[in-house]
């Protein structure tokens, strides 16, 4: 396969991205026409970019040596997360990911020396006990039916109060804690020691058992609160303890959109949804393997020459998402401050390809070739 070998997945990673971008300044997602590219990607577009961090992560640790110095870890995590405050802080108008993904990587480091098998056994165990902690775990600390889904900010370190709840956001109850997001890093973890992206039988294992878990995570969700009837008792959970929601056109939705990577603490059913954000055992797994049979996908595609470059500028996306994703936020906060639309997604997203695909091309050859955010990164980093 030769270079094209990383070409499936940086497109996989592009695509997520694209998807980010489809959430944060597309029109609201309705389930008709092109409103259904809107809907695919919401709450799907971060789960797929994190399972593809834990991807990745196992593609570099499986072509080192050895596990990189403690001190290299640190250093990256702390730099991504001063970023993800620091954007955090310019309001804009986002949830910013990067300060939950310095956490997702530092607590990744004792995960990456188990075994595969092992690995894969606490993934799979993660994605039920994640969810379940979340809603056990939110009663006890005040959340029962209302304060999660903040992101952190650099002020909140000024005070022991704030780092407290900074850490508590991290972990439990922000945009994208680590209790029901890491999962998806356990996950692609385990799906990166377990395909080769040399084999294409491999490759339609992984693009098969994907599919077959999306359709298992979603169908389960939808038989449960469909035709087993679960859903009846879960509006009147909604009307007793969220009432302000009864009168939207979907009160379950209207809660989720307040619970963002949290499991609302008040109905034992809510862990059968398997909605945007909800986080519960079934998104967790539909999510997954929609992120599965994308690698698994593209990955067979760019097998072929002319699909190869056909995926070009969504490679070229893909290998600089850092840079990308902050520059779209930069954009946002300073810019285009409350844009959003059909035209603004088109923008930022030929924007994004046809400037990844100049960067690349122009400093091929060179360490920026990367994007010049992942080469301060490394450059930052102790070797």
């Amino acid at each position: 396969m030769g270079p094209n070998r990383l070409t499936g997945l940086d497109a996989a990673r592009g695509i997520a991205v694209l998807g980010m971008f489809a959430v944060h300044v597309g029109p609201p997602p309705a389930p008709e026409g092109t409103g259904w590219l809107l809907v695919a990607a919401d709450g799907r577009a971060p789960a797929v970019f994190t399972l593809i961090a834990g991807f990745s992560l196992a593609l570099a640790r499986s072509r080192a040596a050895g596990p990189p110095p403690l001190r290299a870890t640190l250093t990256r995590c702390a730099i991504l997360g001063a970023l993800g405050l620091c954007l955090a802080a310019l309001s804009p108008g986002i949830l910013v990911i990067l300060a939950f993904y310095a956490v997702y990587f530092l607590a990744a480091e004792p995960f990456t020396r188990l075994r595969t098998r092992t690995l894969a056994a606490v993934a799979g165990a993660s994605v039920v006990l994640g969810p379940v902690l979340s809603y056990v775990l939110g009663p006890p600390l005040g959340l029962r039916t209302a304060g999660r889904g903040a992101t952190p900010v650099p002020a909140d370190l000024t005070s022991w109060a704030g780092a407290g709840g900074m850490l508590r956001e991290l972990l439990l109850s922000g945009a994208y804690p680590l209790l029901t997001y890491f999962p998806y890093i356990l996950a692609g973890m385990a799906l990166g020691r377990l395909a080769d992206l040399r084999s294409g039988r491999s490759l339609r294992l992984l693009t098969g058992f994907g599919a077959a878990a999306a359709v298992a995570g979603y169908g389960i969700s939808w038989l449960a609160l469909g035709p087993g009837g679960r859903r009846g008792p879960l509006l009147e959970a909604v009307a007793r303890e969220h009432p302000w929601a009864a009168a939207e056109p979907d009160p379950v939705a209207a809660v989720l959109g307040e619970q963002f990577g949290a499991v609302p603490s008040t109905s034992w059913d809510w862990l059968l949804v398997a909605g945007p954000y909800s986080q519960t055992p079934l998104e967790t797994l539909g999510n997954s393997g929609v992120g599965a049979a994308l690698i698994g996908l593209l990955a067979l595609a760019a097998r072929a020459r002319r699909a190869a470059g056909v995926l070009r500028p969504l490679a070229a996306v893909g290998a600089m998402a850092l840079t990308v994703y902050v520059v779209h936020a930069l954009a946002l906060a300073v810019f285009l401050r409350g844009w959003s639309g059909w035209e603004v997604l088109a923008g930022f997203s030929g924007a994004a390809m046809l400037g990844c695909l100049a960067w690349g091309h122009f400093l091929r050859g060179t360490e920026l070739r990367r994007g010049p955010l992942e080469w301060a990164l490394r450059v930052l980093t102790p070797a």
